[in-house]
């Protein structure tokens, strides 16, 4: 007996909302010799014609340590004041599993170029009845180019911050009805 694996290539067509229950957005740097990481709360994504675009409220980002999570808001980082809201745009295409968003991330004003990789499961029916496509994605960005240049030496000398900080977002994105 034989299997045919058919390989999808074909970007969902539609419009899809993110189910953000089933769905997270996170970051992490390195930070002297471990990983410093946080979530976002507030964020939507949605994709449509092949473009996927989302936001995230920064004041909704969640760290273990309050005081941290008000340094990240201060004009050091994020500048959550004057810049409440991080977005993307991009273009995403499929080779079988493979997912790849060629697009675009908004920080603290400053617009910079970003791919973003992964993979892509679905469409699929839920038990339900709603059509989900599930996206894991990810990239890394420097964050001194949107003007977060705050570091402390270590008593070696290297800083204690990277600047390469990973962007992760699984999502769960369900067909609007037309």
């Amino acid at each position: 007996m034989s299997t045919i694996t058919q390989s999808q290539t074909e970007v969902p067509a539609g419009t899809w909302k993110a189910d953000t229950v089933h769905s997270s957005v996170a970051f992490e740097v390195p930070y002297a010799v471990a990983t410093f990481g946080g979530t976002v709360d507030d964020f939507d994504a949605a994709l449509a014609d092949g473009t996927l675009a989302g936001s995230a409220r920064i004041e909704s980002i969640q760290l273990k340590e309050e005081n941290l999570r008000a340094h990240l808001l201060s004009p050091e980082f994020f500048d959550a004041e004057r810049h409440p809201v991080v977005r993307f745009s991009g273009e995403l295409s499929r080779d079988g599993d493979a997912a790849k968003v060629d697009g675009e991330i908004t920080i603290k004003g400053i617009t910079q170029p970003v791919v973003l990789e992964g993979t892509i499961v679905g469409p699929a029916v839920d038990h339900f009845g709603a059509t989900r496509v599930g996206l894991k994605l990810q990239t890394t960005i420097d964050r001194t180019r949107f003007d977060m240049n705050w570091n402390m030496p270590l008593p070696n000398g290297e800083p204690a911050l990277s600047n390469d900080v990973t962007l992760k977002a699984e999502l769960t994105l369900v067909a609007e009805e037309a």
